[in-house]
């Protein structure tokens, strides 16, 4: 299956919404931790057996933590930088005339970027600087800002059926439930014993979220009753980073971790554990499902490899 070799290690792979061969990469030097960033828009080829293609890249003086394509323009991406800013770029103009626009107001890292599935105009950003933004196409400054978590705020994700609708995953072992129209958050799941790393909204049912955690743990809730999870699924060896719904199955889920496999459930049953990919040889951080095509993932990690295969299939597979 297809695979490309990235300079700096990978941190965030996402599949485009318009173009089916097409997905994007977001990487960092150094872990992470102190160098470079690049933002990688590859093409899928042909045939399985023949590398993924570098269509354009772009360069950063700091490591990119995680991208979102734009739903209304199929050639916008967004990236969430180390540096605490937020870069539009347009993949149809070369990187002298890009990033279109460098929103500087986070105060840290931003750790991740989710555009409105359903409204197509805005987006949020999250930050460790404990804020999550809110950001439409045309201005130069963020719209709102959301301050309650008490520690870093890895994660927020819309909600795919509510265009006001958003949930955050913190550090402070909490996810929140917002409404743009309410002047704090509408809810607050005390979801794990440990940090919240990432936080994903069920595609078929909007009351249904999932958490991932530190505690290796991925915690399936549903907000009508979150008393208790609706299931616990486990067996990540490490932190659980990423965890995605399904766009085609309602009950499927993929998750990346630092245990560096990547998993797929289905959580409505007893043995939930359907699918576990060790390809990588370092971290995985990030994974994706693509919109377009079933059962296509993506996937990246600390190994500075991309890998993108058909759930059954072996990823490493020629």
């Amino acid at each position: 299956m297809p695979i490309f070799k990235t300079p700096f290690n990978g941190y965030s792979v996402k599949f485009s919404p318009f173009h089916e061969s097409r997905l994007a990469v977001a990487t960092s030097q150094n872990f992470g931790i102190l160098g470079n960033g690049r933002l990688h828009v590859l093409s899928l080829p042909p045939t399985p057996s023949s590398p993924l293609t570098e269509l354009i890249s772009f360069d950063t003086a700091d490591g990119i933590y995680d991208l979102a394509w734009s739903e209304s323009h199929d050639s916008l991406l967004i990236a969430a930088v180390a540096d605490g800013s937020v870069k539009l770029y347009d993949t149809a103009l070369p990187p002298t005339q890009n990033p279109l626009r460098s929103l500087q107001e986070h105060t840290r890292e931003v750790h991740s970027v989710d555009y409105n599935p359903t409204r197509r105009d805005s987006f949020i950003t999250s930050s460790w600087d404990d804020t999550i933004k809110l950001w439409t196409l045309d201005r130069p400054a963020s719209i709102r800002t959301f301050k309650e978590h008490a520690y870093c705020v890895y994660s927020a994700a819309w909600n795919p059926r509510h265009t006001d609708v958003f949930a955050s995953a913190s550090g402070d072992c909490t996810v929140r439930i917002w409404d743009v129209r309410e002047p704090g958050s509408t809810m607050i799941i005390p979801g794990h014993d440990f940090e919240i790393l990432c936080c994903d909204w069920n595609k078929y049912d909007d009351c249904i979220i999932a958490t991932a955690s530190v505690d290796k743990s991925i915690r399936v809730w549903d907000v009508r009753s979150f008393r208790a999870p609706i299931s616990v699924l486990n067996g990540h060896g490490y932190a659980v980073r990423k965890v995605k719904f399904s766009p085609h199955h309602r009950n499927f889920m993929v998750s990346c971790s630092y245990d560096m496999t990547v998993c797929m459930w289905d959580f409505m049953v007893e043995d939930a554990l359907v699918g576990r990919y060790d390809h990588h040889t370092e971290f995985a951080v990030g994974v994706d499902m693509s919109v377009l095509v079933d059962g296509l993932l993506a996937s990246t990690g600390w190994d500075e490899l991309v890998y993108v295969w058909q759930h059954g299939t072996d990823p490493r597979a020629p």
